[in-house]
């Protein structure tokens, strides 16, 4: 949540603007309050997208499906102006935390309100059905805890059945690991689709982890589509009803009334037994005969349902923050277009999805921590609100800047100067930015010393770094011990992927994720028909990680052929000869040693062999490309870091760094500039009640933010950054890497 800025209206329809709660390419959604005082979500569509009239039929007849959906258990339309220059719908605000947010913090929850919120938000589901719409997205994230039970939110991908979205036709809608089979492989959706969700959703409430694994991208949606589900730690009597949800066939799944119906019903048993699931045999799939005719009473709002620990207070919390708002002073502005004014609105694609959950997920957010700071001055260095002034927030930079990581650390010092200075300028901001920097010159004794000083400076709320590639699992236990959130930008060492410290957040994908990249490559760009895999036994852990993605989702139809390139300088040969006498189309080299890319890349071009060559970047360095020389133009390989001079998002940073500092920017300087950001918006959606620095860890993984660079989001659940978006392909040419762009883009 964050305060309006002079750009923002300050009225929408009847609604009373109040803060501002995301805003995206497709819009701004905003906290406002009725003329009867009940607190709304409002999401208005930008005029551009308004003046094309498809998109505006579109809007229209969704706005209308969505406002006939009714129920307890859903959000409410409160309004909606689809003719209006620039669209608006409101929908009600809702102020309690995520299932993602519960179980992340607290683990699985009892078997009973397990039961409960499946009941429940089957009956959500059977709703959005009978309005004719898809939900289509159905993930913890979009599921809100309320004091009477949950609330199914965020429609802003939903559809109608047989009609076109407001999203691309044939992409994969939705998040890796919820998805039915039939939509992670790009099928048309159904209502089968939300009840496997539905399922995926009931296990990680039950469980604390997903039923396909952990992690997202191509290994998700493979292991969805041929996997079966992980259903070890389930209750047994609800054990056979997620399985039929959960079936690979969408016509062998029980209807959404059909769950609501076997969670509801309770089997013969001794007074005071548990009460068990009905077998979901006695509620067949679609191609089953129909249910009985004589069905359980369902949940009610009055109903009391089993919430989980410390619920109550955490609404109680939020609702007092949200109801505290007071009305913005009247600004002498021109109703216009809605726009963000800078780079750091929020980056999901879809259309209208900030608003409910933005609105309950952030509901102790900005806008009252905001009112707070200018009341009382800031917890961090802030002057008296008497003063005038906004507070200061100080942001520590630690990195190598003295020992052998040194250009890194420079890069990483160089995007943090300019984001500081960056929102320094702004006018709109509400408090300022100070930077505090600690050298440990790649001394591992001096990296921790340098933690230890920056948390104990109560002016610093989080730290950009340490910036190494990798990164140290003490470190990461210093600051977790010391309770300051630490955003890692360059580092995807395997360490830094096993920590599970609430107070680690890495903003870059995992080096395990890069092989995506090169998936998609030889999938879209090159398609490739016979692939010789080559995992180097001289890094085990980088052949592990390319050849496990490569076996889970190999492109279809392709033959994926194997060789090990054993230790030594031997074995290079004889991969080379078997990728021409196999007629392998693509090879691709697990592992991570530069030396040892440039000498399999020299063997290749002996043997004459043409085809694709790819590689994750950590075989990309001046070791490969010297070592290599010309065989190693046409390799193309995954990075996590993009040329900011290539993309037109980054033009303005770009000349701030040439202009500042007489150079193009280094390598991460543009991703250090972008933790800045994502920082700061943390910083604004702390909750009111509590320190920054205390809450900004929390804040993190839950903060959306479109950066310079990429957008960055985070899966709340597993702390990890959300991909595509973050994966970014380069192709050397002429003996440079030359940046072709993010992979989905190539």
């Amino acid at each position: 949540m964050r305060p309006l800025t002079s750009q923002d209206p300050r009225a929408v329809g009847p609604y009373r603007t109040l803060a501002r709660l995301g805003a995206g390419g497709m819009g701004v959604v905003y906290l406002a309050r009725s003329p009867g005082g009940t607190l709304a979500a409002v999401k208005v569509i930008r005029a551009e997208h308004a003046d094309d009239p498809g998109f505006r039929a579109r809007f229209r007849r969704e706005a209308e499906a969505a406002a006939r959906i009714t129920g307890p258990w859903v959000v409410p339309v409160l309004g909606a102006d689809t003719e209006d220059r620039e669209p608006w719908l409101a929908t009600a605000f809702v102020p309690g935390p995520s299932l993602a947010e519960v179980v992340g913090a607290g683990g699985a929850l009892p078997t009973a309100t397990v039961r409960a919120l499946g009941g429940r938000l089957a009956e959500a589901l059977m709703a959005v059905h009978e309005a004719g719409l898809i939900h289509r997205d159905v993930k913890p994230g979009n599921v809100l805890l309320a004091l009477d039970g949950p609330r199914l939110i965020d429609f802003g991908i939903a559809r109608h059945e047989g009609a076109t979205a407001l999203t691309t036709t044939g992409a994969v809608i939705g998040t890796p690991g919820y998805l039915a089979p039939e939509q992670a492989s790009a099928g048309p959706p159904g209502p089968p689709g939300d009840v496997f969700s539905l399922g995926c959703v009931l296990v990680y409430a039950a469980t604390g982890r997903r039923p396909f694994g952990e992690g997202g991208g191509a290994g998700a949606l493979f292991r969805t589509i041929h996997e079966e589900p992980d259903l070890t730690g389930m209750e047994p009597g609800l054990t056979p009803l997620i399985a039929a949800c959960l079936a690979k066939d969408p016509a062998d799944r029980p209807t959404a009334s059909r769950v609501r119906d076997a969670l509801a019903a309770r089997a013969p048993g001794a007074p005071g037994d548990p009460a068990r699931v009905r077998d979901p045999r006695e509620y067949p799939g679609r191609r089953g005969a129909p249910a009985p005719h004589e069905l359980p009473r369902t949940a009610s709002a009055s109903d009391p349902w089993p919430m989980p620990a410390g619920l109550p207070a955490l609404i109680a919390e939020r609702s007092a923050a949200a109801l505290a708002l007071p009305d913005p002073e009247p600004l002498p502005v021109t109703l216009g277009p809605a726009g963000d004014g800078d780079a750091s609105g929020p980056a999901r694609r879809r259309l209208l999805t900030a608003g409910a959950a933005g609105a309950v997920l952030l509901a102790g957010g900005s806008t009252a921590t905001w009112i707070a700071l200018r009341r009382r001055g800031g917890e961090a260095g802030g002057p008296s609100a008497g003063s005038g002034k906004p507070p200061t927030y100080t942001i520590g930079l630690h990195a190598d800047l003295g020992g052998p990581g040194r250009v890194t650390g420079l890069a990483h010092q160089r995007g943090v100067q300019l984001a500081v200075a960056a929102h320094n300028a702004r006018e709109d901001k509400v408090f300022r930015l100070a930077l505090r920097t600690e050298d440990d010159t790649g001394d591992p004794a001096k990296a921790l010393r340098a933690a230890g000083r920056l948390a104990a400076d109560p002016e610093v709320i989080a730290v950009v770094g340490p910036t190494g590639r990798l990164l140290r699992e003490d470190l990461v236990q210093r600051y977790e011990t010391e309770r300051l959130a630490a955003v890692v930008v360059a580092a995807g060492s395997t360490i830094a992927e096993s920590g599970t410290g609430l107070h680690l957040c890495v903003t870059r994908p995992f080096d395990g994720m890069l092989p995506t990249g090169l998936i998609s490559y030889l999938t879209r760009t090159r398609p490739a028909t016979r692939i010789l895999l080559v995992e180097d036994a001289a890094d085990p852990v980088r052949a592990k990680e390319t050849g496990g993605e490569f076996r889970d989702a190999a492109p279809a139809g392709a033959t994926l052929l194997e060789h090990p390139l054993v230790r030594g300088n031997a074995g290079f040969g004889a991969v080379a000869r078997k990728a021409v006498t196999s007629r392998a189309d693509a090879v691709v080299l697990g592992g991570g040693n530069a030396s040892r890319a440039a000498r399999l890349a020299t063997a290749l071009a002996g043997e004459g062999y043409t085809g694709s060559r790819v590689a994750t970047g950590s075989a990309l360095g001046p070791a490969f490309l010297q070592g290599a020389g010309a065989a190693a133009d046409g390799w193309v390989f995954a990075e996590a870091y993009a040329d900011p001079t290539a993309l037109p998002s980054a033009r303005t940073f770009t000349a701030a760094h040439r202009k500042r500092f007489g150079a193009p920017p280094a390598t991460w300087a543009a991703e250090a500039y972008d933790a800045v950001g994502l920082i700061a918006r943390a910083a604004g959606t702390t909750s009111a009640s509590g320190e920054v620095r205390s809450g900004i860890a929390r804040r993190l993984v839950r903060t959306e933010y479109r950066g310079i660079v990429r957008p960055l989001a985070f899966d709340a659940s597993t702390r990890r950054v959300r991909i595509p978006g973050g994966i970014f392909l380069y192709r050397i040419e002429k003996g440079r890497p030359r940046f072709l762009g993010p992979f989905e883009d190539v």
